[in-house]
């Protein structure tokens, strides 16, 4: 075959050979890992840049929260590091919340690619290891008021040279771990998992040769970038601003910080400008962003409105121009506490949702839950054990369809990344009572919000909490006449049955043996008016146990039996 024709099949091939060895590398990640929140539910990352640091492929079968992760942070090493000066085999790793990284669990690793001498491309992993030292295991430190309370802080270094080991790194990174051999496992997962990609693309670069697989890649970007900046004019032209106020950082009762958005689209603008010049200052405590996290939160909202289909590459970067302010909640002075980032993260989609529903009304869309992320572990005098995993609510309704239940918000990755309960039970002192739907948390409305979920469980023995919630005093809000979501709580029921409230936002606290965690999540937000709804979908939600009978008759005027 020759012509057009097989120009086009190459491009489709060479297309899904770049996003496939993206994505086994994320699963050799998985795979290899041995923290359970690794292992079990798949919290990781993986994708090919090029030479000069752009984005070529993107993993999207693990977690998608950190889209601008690997982009933002691989010039930090090309800064540091003389590009000249590397070999092959070498490894480097970071977590530099202020030059591109996340914090101080979340490690990025990155490894050269090399043609005839030459660093062509580069492959990299990324991970939330189980502990990497901070004053709460786990890496939740909601008390957090600087990066050095939240753990071990590393700029871009090597960790292998020459394909040797850099061993006092490696000594390093296990001294600083509660869990010093889970962590170096992981460790060796991310670097398994870039050296899995440099295979992929060194067989690629065999195959089709170093100009024509460089070529190849510049189509590709250049094709998502066209197909981008094609949908983003389907937006409706015009100035709109958005906002999302948060709960509150733990540390300052008084202030609750707002994200502010303004979106300029058309107007002679190819593409859309994204203006966050106007969110407030950075907080005392922990839930300031780096610069990539709030631009991985701005990209994926744009991303709500456009094709799903458009592979994510730097095509998709470069039609948005995002300004964040510096000393902002987006862009903090160092040395800003950034652990709970994803507070402000997702108060990013929320204000861009907020802003394009309104520029392409079919998508409007309701606020959403979040993740509460929370760690059980062991006190430091008894043998040391961790569980780090997240709980999820209901997604906001969209026009034309409910929202998803006990799914996450956006780009967070859902159940699938909440460790199987069986698991966790047979190597863990713990033991999980309830995970339900909770009835009646999705806000009402014509399309009704998302449930939210109730978790319980039992501690063995004696142990230490830690636990970040959001939106559990400002519920996510309805949209277009739809009513609010329920909000979140945080409890513990005593052995004895008494009850003791938990701050949303914690670190440090202590349960006794046989008490029991009870942690609830916010309901999604309903979309258009409770009374628009069809009286069928109402009688569906109550035989279905989504919406009490009661609940029912007072927000839709509808009359029901109850669940079956």
């Amino acid at each position: 075959m020759s012509g057009p024709n097989a120009d086009r099949l190459e491009a489709e091939i060479l297309r899904h050979a770049l996003r496939v060895a993206a994505e086994e590398a994320s699963i050799v990640v998985v795979h290899s890992a041995h923290s359970a929140m690794i292992a079990e539910g798949a919290d990781a990352c993986a994708g090919i840049l090029d030479r000069e640091g752009r984005l070529v492929t993107l993993s999207t079968a693990t977690n998608l929260m950190h889209a601008a992760s690997l982009r933002c942070s691989l010039p930090a090493i090309l800064e540091d590091h003389d590009l000249e000066a590397m070999a092959p085999g070498d490894v480097f790793v970071m977590n530099d919340c202020f030059r591109g990284g996340i914090h101080a669990n979340d490690l990025v690793v990155f490894r050269p690619v090399f043609r005839e001498g030459r660093v062509e491309w580069w492959t990299g992993t990324l991970i939330h290891v189980s502990d990497l030292g901070g004053s709460s295991a786990g890496g939740i430190v909601p008390t957090a008021t600087d990066v050095f309370a939240e753990g071990l802080q590393l700029p871009p270094v090597r960790l292998y040279a020459g394909g040797e080991p850099v061993a006092d790194l490696h000594q390093i990174l296990a001294l600083n771990s509660r869990t010093p051999d889970r962590v170096m496992g992981d460790v060796g997962a991310l670097v398994a998992g870039v050296n899995v990609a440099a295979e992929r693309m060194e067989g690629l670069a065999e195959r089709y040769g170093t100009a024509r697989l460089r070529a190849g890649i510049e189509d590709y970007l250049a094709g998502s970038e066209t197909r981008m900046r094609e949908e983003l004019a389907k937006l409706a032209p015009g100035t709109y601003r958005g906002e999302y106020r948060i709960d509150g950082d733990g540390l300052e009762p008084d202030r609750q910080p707002v994200v502010r958005v303004c979106a300029e689209v058309g107007g002679g603008r190819e593409g859309i400008r994204l203006d966050f010049s106007e969110t407030d200052d950075q907080a005392l405590g922990a839930i300031n962003a780096g610069f990539s996290q709030a631009l991985t939160g701005a990209l994926y909202a744009v991303r709500c409105f456009v094709d799903p289909s458009i592979p994510m590459n730097e095509g998709c970067f470069s039609p948005v121009d995002v300004v964040f302010r510096k000393g902002s909640l987006l862009d903090p002075h160092p040395p800003a506490a950034c652990g709970g980032r994803v507070v402000s993260v997702t108060a990013v989609c929320e204000a861009v949702v907020h802003a394009l529903s309104r520029a392409r009304p079919e998508l409007a869309t309701a606020a959403s839950s979040v993740i509460h992320p929370f760690t059980l572990a062991a006190p430091s005098r008894l043998e040391p054990w961790l569980l780090l995993s997240y709980e999820y609510g209901g997604l906001g309704a969209r026009r034309g369809s409910d929202g998803p239940d006990a799914t996450g918000a956006f780009f967070l990755g859902g159940r699938n990344v909440v460790p199987q309960i069986e698991p966790l039970e047979a190597s863990l002192p713990i033991v999980f009572e309830r995970q339900r739907l909770l009835p009646d948390s999705g806000g009402a409305g014509q399309w009704r919000g998302g449930l939210g979920v109730e978790t319980r469980i039992r501690v063995l023995q004696e142990t230490e909490l830690a636990v970040r919630s959001e939106r559990v005093l400002l519920p996510p809000k309805g949209r277009e006449g739809g009513q609010d979501g329920t909000a979140g709580t945080q409890y513990v029921i005593e052995e004895g049955g008494g009850e003791r409230s938990l701050p949303a936002k914690g670190a440090n606290l202590q349960m006794a043996a046989n008490e029991v965690l009870v942690l609830t999540t916010s309901g999604g937000g309903g979309l258009g008016a409770p009374g628009d709804r069809a009286a069928e979908a109402v009688a569906h939600d109550v035989e279905e146990g989504f919406v009490s009978a009661e609940e029912a008759e007072a927000h839709y005027g509808v009359r029901g039996s109850g669940p079956r």
